[in-house]
């Protein structure tokens, strides 16, 4: 048996902190190795614990959970899940430009987010369905101004699959290419495209219309 993800649950939210980690514990595959309820405590529990993936609210006392982000991927390997009920623009935007490996509302059905845990853990960038347009057209005005990127004919057809919200063998059985073959097109494209994550590779190639 493979070894559990483990979490670190950051809300400040007691009621909402409870029932989260009640939900994620009913997973066996999961498991919640810390509790905090602001940014700087995240940052620093992560330093010291190295879970595998944070849930945290944008906003939150003591810190801004953006600024957060920003030390948790600079200081450690942790990967981290926004789970908010901001839906708003320069949040959306800040939290993937800062690091965030994926965005779920926290109005998802219980089995949405345990498989954005796995996503996320696995690499894979996150967010949720009802944003995805909104993320598109925010990152379309942040980048009006940048110079057009060249990827290739592959590299936008995966691009394509990822907007779609294709898994690496998804895109792998779909292309007809090895997964090894898809993780490298990826790599290459968040190099080509400045970006952090999948999910923000999608924001900025549909800026600049390579993907509809």
């Amino acid at each position: 048996m493979s070894e559990p993800i483990t979490l670190l649950v950051v809300d400040d939210h007691i009621l909402f902190r409870q029932g989260l980690i009640g939900l994620v514990n009913d997973q066996p595959d999961f498991r919640v190795i810390g509790v905090a309820s602001n940014g700087q405590d995240a940052l620093q529990m992560c330093r010291k614990q190295a879970p595998d993936v944070v849930l945290m609210d944008v906003h939150m006392p003591g810190g801004r959970g953006v600024e957060a982000i920003k030390g948790i991927k600079a200081e450690t390997k942790t990967r981290v899940l926004m789970l908010t009920i901001s839906n708003n623009d320069e949040d959306l935007i800040g939290a993937l430009s800062a690091g965030a490996d994926g965005y779920l509302l926290k109005n998802a059905e219980p089995e949405q987010l345990c498989q954005a845990i796995r996503q996320v853990a696995a690499g894979q960038g996150v967010l949720s369905p009802e944003i995805t347009s909104q993320v598109m057209r925010a990152a379309a005005a942040s980048h009006s101004d940048h110079p057009a990127v060249k990827l290739s004919k592959r590299e936008i057809e995966v691009l394509a699959e990822l907007a779609r919200g294709s898994t690496t063998y998804e895109i792998a059985t779909t292309l007809v290419i090895s997964k090894n073959t898809v993780k490298t097109h990826i790599r290459r494209i968040l190099k080509k495209l400045g970006v952090a994550n999948r999910a923000e590779a999608v924001a900025r190639a549909s800026a600049l219309g390579y993907i509809s």
